[in-house]
């Protein structure tokens, strides 16, 4: 397994099989261009089997955190240790950038998520709900 940071759309785009959704060129290149975004890409035989991405918040009274966005890894390649091995990257990533932590929101009840995260140092911070406001189909600009 080789573990590295996707520098180029290209990249992005070739590991469109494993987002929710298809990757758009124009929202590759943004999220590439951003500063505080970050997303490594677990390669398998030159094949990208799983990625973590991380965004970087600042604000006045606390200085940065990063917040894990998304791990995910492709169906022929769980269990291989693939999720253990992208989280601690990018830990070590947002540590590296000076961010006073790390978080990440989990359901209740996936316990693949709390396993790969706990057993990566993370620890339990109590309960999470997430309140979320749509804007349609997700075209926004």
């Amino acid at each position: 397994m080789d573990l590295r940071r996707a520098t180029t759309v290209t990249e992005l785009l070739a590991a469109g099989h494993l987002y929710d959704a298809p990757p758009r060129e124009e929202w590759a290149a943004r999220f590439l261009a951003a500063d505080g975004h970050v997303l490594l890409i677990a390669y398998v035989d030159g094949v990208p089997a799983g990625f973590v991405s991380g965004i970087e918040m600042l604000h006045p009274d606390k200085g940065t955190e990063m917040c894990l966005y998304e791990l995910a890894v492709d169906a022929p390649f769980r269990r291989r240790g693939i999720g253990r091995a992208l989280t601690p990257a990018l830990v070590d990533i947002a540590r590296e950038r000076g961010c006073y932590d790390l978080w990440v929101g989990v359901e209740d009840g996936n316990e693949a998520a709390l396993a790969t995260y706990r057993s990566a140092g993370a620890g339990d911070d109590g309960g999470f709900r997430m309140l979320t406001w749509e804007f349609g189909d997700g075209a926004a600009q």
